[in-house]
Order: structure tokens, then C-alpha cells, then sequence
């Protein structure tokens, strides 16, 4: 399978936006929480952040239309135990606990959801490998 998609030539995720109803509110949880890298601010209430190459765009809806939770994102973490435990300490509101979801043939992938400080159901995952 080519690494790129056919027709017009997408190769990776660029950006990706997230309503918030309080940019600065979200802000805070992105970074402090989930320990993103804060790349720069821009006008009219735009926050942006760097998620392992893929930009993240904090912003109002433009639209009453567009005023809704966003898809769900999942954030990939070597120890989502531990990822976990640390989040919970900072105050994120997890939905449930770390939970198997699947065994590969090389790795066991494990999942838990929480909520971001607008709402948004987001994900964790991890996948761990098998010993041996």
C-alpha cells in the first residue's frame, strides 16, 4: 500500500481544530494537563500546540452551526497507566478506567476516554508490547 493517499496526495494529518467555549481555560488543560507544547497565540482567541508533529488549534466556533464537540482525538502514551494516574492528579474527569481493547499479534492495545475542559471526549492509548 503507498504511504500516501491517492488522488491528491495526503501524507499525514496537518492540523487539527477543537472548539472551546474558554480558549484560555482549554489552553491551560492542554498544556498543564496533557503537557503539550505550546507553539504561539494568534488573534481572535487561537491557540496553537504541537502534538508529535500534528498542530493542534484551540478556537471559538465560528458558527453557531459549528458550536459542537469535536471528533474524538486519541493521544497515544507509552504508559497509559501511569499517563493515567497523572492526568487524574491534574484533575482531568476520565470516563472510565485504562481497559484492553484488543490483542495483536505483537502487542496488547489498551484504551481509556476522558474529557477535555470543554467537553470534548477525548482518548489515551497504548500500545503495550508482549514480554518476551
Amino acid at each position: 500500500m503507498n504511504p500516501t493517499a491517492s488522488g491528491i496526495g495526503i501524507s499525514r494529518l496537518g492540523q487539527i481544530a477543537i472548539n472551546a467555549h474558554d480558549v484560555d481555560r482549554a489552553a491551560a488543560f492542554y498544556q498543564d494537563v496533557l503537557g503539550l507544547k505550546l507553539l504561539f497565540k494568534a488573534p481572535a482567541d487561537l491557540v496553537f500546540f504541537d502534538c508529535g508533529g500534528v498542530r493542534l488549534m484551540l478556537t471559538r466556533a465560528e458558527k453557531p452551526e459549528f458550536d459542537h464537540p469535536s471528533s474524538v482525538l486519541y493521544f497515544a502514551v507509552p504508559d497509559i497507566r501511569s499517563a493515567f494516574e497523572k492526568m487524574k492528579e491534574c484533575g482531568a474527569r476520565f470516563e472510565d478506567e485504562p481497559h484492553l481493547i484488543a490483542r495483536m499479534p505483537a502487542h496488547d492495545l489498551w484504551m481509556t476516554f476522558f474529557r477535555d475542559s470543554e467537553r470534548n471526549l477525548m482518548g489515551l492509548m497504548s500500545e503495550v508490547a508482549h514480554a518476551g
